[in-house]
Protein backbone atom coordinates (compact mmCIF):
# COMPACT_ATOMS: atom_id res chain seq x y z
CA UNK A 1 0.00 0.00 0.00
CA UNK A 2 1.44 3.39 -0.95
CA UNK A 3 1.73 6.21 1.56
CA UNK A 4 -0.90 8.16 -0.39
CA UNK A 5 -3.50 5.41 0.12
CA UNK A 6 -2.44 4.25 3.58
CA UNK A 7 -5.26 4.97 6.07
CA UNK A 8 -4.39 7.75 8.50
CA UNK A 9 -3.59 6.70 12.05
CA UNK A 10 -6.07 8.35 14.36
CA UNK A 11 -5.24 9.92 17.70
CA UNK A 12 -7.89 8.52 20.06
CA UNK A 13 -8.31 9.98 23.53
CA UNK A 14 -9.70 7.38 25.92
CA UNK A 15 -9.50 6.05 29.48
CA UNK A 16 -8.29 2.86 31.15
CA UNK A 17 -11.44 1.24 32.56
CA UNK A 18 -11.08 -2.47 31.78
CA UNK A 19 -7.42 -3.39 31.32
CA UNK A 20 -7.83 -6.46 29.14
CA UNK A 21 -10.40 -4.77 26.92
CA UNK A 22 -8.16 -1.75 26.46
CA UNK A 23 -5.22 -3.98 25.58
CA UNK A 24 -7.30 -5.81 22.96
CA UNK A 25 -8.63 -2.47 21.65
CA UNK A 26 -5.07 -1.22 21.23
CA UNK A 27 -4.53 -3.92 18.59
CA UNK A 28 -6.42 -1.61 16.21
CA UNK A 29 -4.05 0.38 13.96
CA UNK A 30 -4.38 3.72 15.75
CA UNK A 31 -2.78 5.64 18.61
CA UNK A 32 -4.55 5.61 21.97
CA UNK A 33 -3.96 8.33 24.55
CA UNK A 34 -4.95 7.48 28.14
CA UNK A 35 -6.07 10.29 30.44
CA UNK A 36 -4.26 9.69 33.74
CA UNK A 37 -4.13 11.14 37.23
CA UNK A 38 -1.25 10.90 39.73
CA UNK A 39 -1.05 7.46 41.30
CA UNK A 40 -3.04 5.92 38.43
CA UNK A 41 -6.35 5.57 40.35
CA UNK A 42 -9.21 3.49 38.88
CA UNK A 43 -10.73 5.27 35.91
CA UNK A 44 -7.55 7.26 35.32
CA UNK A 45 -4.95 4.52 35.21
CA UNK A 46 -2.41 4.38 32.43
CA UNK A 47 -0.20 1.63 31.08
CA UNK A 48 -0.24 -0.19 34.41
CA UNK A 49 0.04 -3.88 35.17
CA UNK A 50 1.80 -6.64 33.28
CA UNK A 51 0.05 -6.38 29.93
CA UNK A 52 2.50 -5.83 27.04
CA UNK A 53 1.27 -2.42 25.99
CA UNK A 54 2.33 -1.46 22.49
CA UNK A 55 4.10 1.68 21.36
CA UNK A 56 0.74 3.02 20.14
CA UNK A 57 -0.53 3.44 23.72
CA UNK A 58 0.40 6.72 25.41
CA UNK A 59 -0.32 8.44 28.71
CA UNK A 60 -1.52 12.05 28.97
CA UNK A 61 -2.12 13.83 32.30
CA UNK A 62 -5.87 14.37 32.61
CA UNK A 63 -5.30 17.94 33.78
CA UNK A 64 -3.20 18.73 30.70
CA UNK A 65 -5.49 17.39 27.97
CA UNK A 66 -6.09 20.92 26.70
CA UNK A 67 -2.53 21.01 25.34
CA UNK A 68 -2.94 17.97 23.08
CA UNK A 69 -4.58 17.39 19.71
CA UNK A 70 -6.84 14.39 19.12
CA UNK A 71 -9.00 13.15 16.28
CA UNK A 72 -11.79 11.72 18.43
CA UNK A 73 -12.73 10.94 22.01
CA UNK A 74 -13.71 7.42 23.09
CA UNK A 75 -15.53 7.49 26.43
CA UNK A 76 -15.69 4.26 28.42
CA UNK A 77 -17.55 5.20 31.60
CA UNK A 78 -20.34 7.50 32.69
CA UNK A 79 -17.93 9.27 35.06
CA UNK A 80 -15.77 10.38 32.15
CA UNK A 81 -18.79 11.43 30.10
CA UNK A 82 -20.22 13.61 32.87
CA UNK A 83 -17.02 14.79 34.56
CA UNK A 84 -13.93 14.71 32.35
CA UNK A 85 -15.84 15.74 29.24
CA UNK A 86 -17.29 18.81 30.89
CA UNK A 87 -14.42 19.82 33.17
CA UNK A 88 -11.18 18.61 31.57
CA UNK A 89 -11.77 18.98 27.83
CA UNK A 90 -11.78 22.23 25.92
CA UNK A 91 -14.81 23.31 23.89
CA UNK A 92 -12.94 22.29 20.73
CA UNK A 93 -12.19 18.85 22.17
CA UNK A 94 -15.82 18.41 23.20
CA UNK A 95 -16.76 19.15 19.60
CA UNK A 96 -14.56 16.33 18.26
CA UNK A 97 -16.21 13.14 16.97
CA UNK A 98 -17.27 11.28 20.11
CA UNK A 99 -17.80 7.59 20.74
CA UNK A 100 -18.95 5.85 23.90
CA UNK A 101 -18.17 2.15 24.31
CA UNK A 102 -20.73 0.62 26.65
CA UNK A 103 -19.36 -2.39 28.52
CA UNK A 104 -22.45 -3.25 30.57
CA UNK A 105 -26.22 -3.56 30.36
CA UNK A 106 -28.30 -1.00 32.29
CA UNK A 107 -27.69 -1.11 36.03
CA UNK A 108 -31.03 0.58 36.74
CA UNK A 109 -34.28 -0.54 35.14
CA UNK A 110 -33.28 -3.30 32.68
CA UNK A 111 -35.34 -2.00 29.75
CA UNK A 112 -36.26 1.63 30.43
CA UNK A 113 -32.90 3.16 31.33
CA UNK A 114 -31.79 5.94 28.99
CA UNK A 115 -28.15 5.68 28.01
CA UNK A 116 -26.11 8.60 29.40
CA UNK A 117 -24.81 9.43 25.92
CA UNK A 118 -28.13 8.94 24.11
CA UNK A 119 -28.74 12.65 23.68
CA UNK A 120 -25.19 13.95 23.62
CA UNK A 121 -24.19 13.48 20.00
CA UNK A 122 -21.95 10.44 20.60
CA UNK A 123 -21.81 7.25 18.57
CA UNK A 124 -22.58 4.44 21.03
CA UNK A 125 -20.65 1.20 20.59
CA UNK A 126 -22.07 -1.79 22.47
CA UNK A 127 -19.89 -4.80 23.18
CA UNK A 128 -22.81 -7.22 22.73
CA UNK A 129 -26.16 -7.23 20.90
CA UNK A 130 -27.75 -7.81 24.34
CA UNK A 131 -26.44 -4.44 25.54
CA UNK A 132 -27.80 -2.68 22.47
CA UNK A 133 -31.17 -4.35 22.98
CA UNK A 134 -31.57 -3.45 26.64
CA UNK A 135 -30.38 0.16 26.70
CA UNK A 136 -32.65 2.98 25.55
CA UNK A 137 -30.21 4.51 23.06
CA UNK A 138 -32.57 7.24 21.90
CA UNK A 139 -31.72 8.47 18.42
CA UNK A 140 -27.97 8.02 18.89
CA UNK A 141 -26.17 6.05 16.17
CA UNK A 142 -25.30 2.59 17.46
CA UNK A 143 -22.73 -0.03 16.49
CA UNK A 144 -22.00 -3.43 17.99
CA UNK A 145 -18.45 -4.73 18.14
CA UNK A 146 -18.25 -8.26 19.51
CA UNK A 147 -15.38 -9.05 21.87
CA UNK A 148 -12.00 -10.13 20.57
CA UNK A 149 -9.20 -11.65 22.64
CA UNK A 150 -5.49 -12.23 22.27
CA UNK A 151 -4.03 -14.82 24.65
CA UNK A 152 -0.45 -15.82 25.53
CA UNK A 153 0.87 -18.67 23.39
CA UNK A 154 1.32 -20.96 26.41
CA UNK A 155 -2.39 -20.90 27.31
CA UNK A 156 -3.82 -24.35 26.56
CA UNK A 157 -6.29 -26.78 28.07
CA UNK A 158 -5.32 -29.78 30.14
CA UNK A 159 -8.28 -30.07 32.52
CA UNK A 160 -6.11 -31.95 34.99
CA UNK A 161 -7.90 -30.48 37.98
CA UNK A 162 -11.24 -32.26 38.51
CA UNK A 163 -12.97 -29.03 39.51
CA UNK A 164 -14.40 -25.91 37.95
CA UNK A 165 -13.02 -22.40 37.96
CA UNK A 166 -14.98 -19.17 38.52
CA UNK A 167 -13.41 -15.82 37.62
CA UNK A 168 -15.17 -12.76 39.10
CA UNK A 169 -13.65 -9.68 40.71
CA UNK A 170 -15.07 -8.54 44.08
CA UNK A 171 -17.76 -11.22 43.97
CA UNK A 172 -18.82 -10.94 47.59
CA UNK A 173 -19.10 -7.16 47.39
CA UNK A 174 -21.08 -7.23 44.12
CA UNK A 175 -23.64 -9.69 45.42
CA UNK A 176 -26.63 -11.20 43.63
CA UNK A 177 -26.21 -9.57 40.23
CA UNK A 178 -22.81 -11.24 39.85
CA UNK A 179 -24.14 -14.43 41.44
CA UNK A 180 -22.40 -14.56 44.82
CA UNK A 181 -25.29 -16.59 46.21
CA UNK A 182 -25.32 -18.90 43.18
CA UNK A 183 -21.61 -19.53 43.59
CA UNK A 184 -22.04 -20.41 47.26
CA UNK A 185 -24.93 -22.80 46.52
CA UNK A 186 -23.03 -24.59 43.79
CA UNK A 187 -19.71 -24.70 45.66
CA UNK A 188 -21.36 -26.70 48.44
CA UNK A 189 -22.14 -29.45 45.91
CA UNK A 190 -19.42 -29.24 43.26
CA UNK A 191 -15.67 -28.61 43.62
CA UNK A 192 -15.12 -25.01 42.49
CA UNK A 193 -12.21 -22.59 42.76
CA UNK A 194 -12.75 -18.83 42.77
CA UNK A 195 -10.20 -16.43 41.24
CA UNK A 196 -10.33 -12.64 41.09
CA UNK A 197 -9.75 -9.46 43.05
CA UNK A 198 -10.72 -9.87 46.71
CA UNK A 199 -11.73 -13.50 46.11
CA UNK A 200 -9.76 -14.60 49.20
CA UNK A 201 -12.64 -13.22 51.30
CA UNK A 202 -14.76 -16.06 49.91
CA UNK A 203 -12.06 -18.70 50.23
CA UNK A 204 -10.69 -18.13 46.74
CA UNK A 205 -7.15 -17.88 45.41
CA UNK A 206 -7.08 -14.10 45.10
CA UNK A 207 -6.10 -12.18 42.00
CA UNK A 208 -4.12 -13.89 39.24
CA UNK A 209 -2.27 -11.60 36.83
CA UNK A 210 -3.72 -10.94 33.37
CA UNK A 211 -1.01 -12.86 31.56
CA UNK A 212 -0.99 -15.82 33.94
CA UNK A 213 -4.74 -16.31 34.16
CA UNK A 214 -5.39 -18.03 30.78
CA UNK A 215 -2.83 -20.77 31.44
CA UNK A 216 -4.09 -21.15 35.02
CA UNK A 217 -7.67 -21.57 33.78
CA UNK A 218 -6.55 -24.30 31.40
CA UNK A 219 -5.79 -26.64 34.30
CA UNK A 220 -9.43 -26.77 35.41
CA UNK A 221 -12.05 -29.15 34.04
CA UNK A 222 -14.62 -26.46 33.20
CA UNK A 223 -15.45 -22.77 33.59
CA UNK A 224 -18.53 -21.85 35.63
CA UNK A 225 -20.18 -18.46 35.16
CA UNK A 226 -22.58 -17.72 38.06
CA UNK A 227 -23.47 -14.21 36.85
CA UNK A 228 -27.19 -13.45 36.50
CA UNK A 229 -26.98 -10.16 34.64
CA UNK A 230 -24.04 -8.82 32.71
CA UNK A 231 -22.97 -8.26 29.13
CA UNK A 232 -20.61 -11.09 28.20
CA UNK A 233 -17.61 -11.35 30.49
CA UNK A 234 -14.22 -11.32 28.82
CA UNK A 235 -13.18 -14.10 31.20
CA UNK A 236 -15.79 -16.37 29.59
CA UNK A 237 -14.45 -15.61 26.11
CA UNK A 238 -10.85 -16.10 27.25
CA UNK A 239 -11.75 -19.43 28.86
CA UNK A 240 -13.38 -20.58 25.63
CA UNK A 241 -10.31 -19.55 23.65
CA UNK A 242 -8.15 -21.64 26.00
CA UNK A 243 -10.47 -24.61 25.45
CA UNK A 244 -12.62 -24.85 28.59
CA UNK A 245 -16.26 -25.91 28.35
CA UNK A 246 -18.61 -23.26 29.73
CA UNK A 247 -21.35 -23.87 32.28
CA UNK A 248 -23.56 -20.96 33.26
CA UNK A 249 -26.94 -19.34 33.62
CA UNK A 250 -29.11 -19.12 30.51
CA UNK A 251 -29.27 -15.34 30.58
CA UNK A 252 -27.97 -12.34 28.60
CA UNK A 253 -25.62 -12.73 25.61
CA UNK A 254 -24.25 -16.05 26.81
CA UNK A 255 -27.21 -17.89 25.26
CA UNK A 256 -25.96 -16.94 21.77
CA UNK A 257 -22.50 -18.37 22.49
CA UNK A 258 -23.01 -21.68 24.31
CA UNK A 259 -24.80 -24.68 22.79
CA UNK A 260 -25.92 -27.28 25.30
CA UNK A 261 -24.05 -30.53 24.97
CA UNK A 262 -21.72 -29.09 22.32
CA UNK A 263 -19.43 -26.47 23.87
CA UNK A 264 -20.95 -26.20 27.34
CA UNK A 265 -24.28 -26.06 29.10
CA UNK A 266 -26.67 -23.30 30.14
CA UNK A 267 -29.84 -23.46 32.24
CA UNK A 268 -31.74 -21.39 34.76
CA UNK A 269 -32.12 -24.42 37.04
CA UNK A 270 -29.23 -24.61 39.48
CA UNK A 271 -29.85 -28.31 40.14
CA UNK A 272 -29.47 -29.10 36.44
CA UNK A 273 -26.22 -27.13 36.23
CA UNK A 274 -24.89 -29.02 39.24
CA UNK A 275 -25.67 -32.33 37.48
CA UNK A 276 -23.77 -31.19 34.38
CA UNK A 277 -20.77 -30.00 36.38
CA UNK A 278 -20.58 -33.29 38.26
CA UNK A 279 -20.71 -35.09 34.92
CA UNK A 280 -17.80 -33.03 33.59
CA UNK A 281 -15.79 -33.80 36.74
CA UNK A 282 -16.42 -37.52 36.24
CA UNK A 283 -15.99 -37.54 32.45
CA UNK A 284 -12.79 -35.70 31.48
CA UNK A 285 -13.06 -36.77 27.84
CA UNK A 286 -16.50 -35.17 27.56
CA UNK A 287 -15.08 -32.01 29.08
CA UNK A 288 -12.20 -32.06 26.61
CA UNK A 289 -14.56 -32.55 23.66
CA UNK A 290 -16.86 -29.73 24.74
CA UNK A 291 -13.84 -27.53 25.41
CA UNK A 292 -12.45 -28.12 21.93
CA UNK A 293 -15.80 -27.03 20.52
CA UNK A 294 -15.76 -23.96 22.77
CA UNK A 295 -12.35 -22.99 21.41
CA UNK A 296 -13.62 -23.43 17.86
CA UNK A 297 -16.56 -21.16 18.67
CA UNK A 298 -14.25 -18.55 20.17
CA UNK A 299 -11.84 -18.63 17.23
CA UNK A 300 -14.73 -18.11 14.82
CA UNK A 301 -16.51 -15.33 16.69
CA UNK A 302 -13.97 -13.65 18.94
CA UNK A 303 -10.74 -13.53 16.96
CA UNK A 304 -8.55 -10.51 17.64
CA UNK A 305 -8.10 -9.63 13.97
CA UNK A 306 -11.84 -9.35 13.38
CA UNK A 307 -12.17 -7.28 16.56
CA UNK A 308 -9.36 -4.89 15.59
CA UNK A 309 -10.73 -4.55 12.05
CA UNK A 310 -14.22 -3.78 13.35
CA UNK A 311 -12.89 -1.07 15.65
CA UNK A 312 -10.77 0.32 12.82
CA UNK A 313 -13.89 0.63 10.65
CA UNK A 314 -15.94 2.26 13.42
CA UNK A 315 -13.27 4.79 14.43
CA UNK A 316 -12.41 5.67 10.82
CA UNK A 317 -16.04 6.12 9.78
CA UNK A 318 -17.04 8.19 12.81
CA UNK A 319 -14.02 10.48 12.39
CA UNK A 320 -14.84 10.87 8.70
CA UNK A 321 -18.47 11.65 9.45
CA UNK A 322 -19.78 8.81 7.30
CA UNK A 323 -22.07 5.87 8.18
CA UNK A 324 -20.33 2.99 9.89
CA UNK A 325 -19.88 0.02 7.50
CA UNK A 326 -22.30 -2.81 8.13
CA UNK A 327 -19.43 -5.20 8.92
CA UNK A 328 -18.86 -3.34 12.17
CA UNK A 329 -22.44 -3.79 13.39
Amino acid sequence: MTERHRPRRLRVLTWHVHGNYLYYLSQAPHDFYLATLPGHPPGHAGKVGVLPWGANVHEVPADALHGHAFDCVLYQHERHWHDDRLHRLTAAQRALPALYVEHDPPQGHPTDTRHPAADGGAHIVHVTPFNALMWDNGEAPVSIVDHGVLLPADACYSGVRPEGIVVVNHLQQRGRRLGADVFERVRSRVPLQLVGMDSARMGGLGEVSNLALPAAMGEYRFFFNPIRYTSLGLAVVEAMMVGLPIVGLATTELVTVVRNGVNGYLDTRIDRLVEVMRMLVDQPETARRWGAAARETALGRFGIRRFADDWDRVLTAVCAGVPVPRAAH
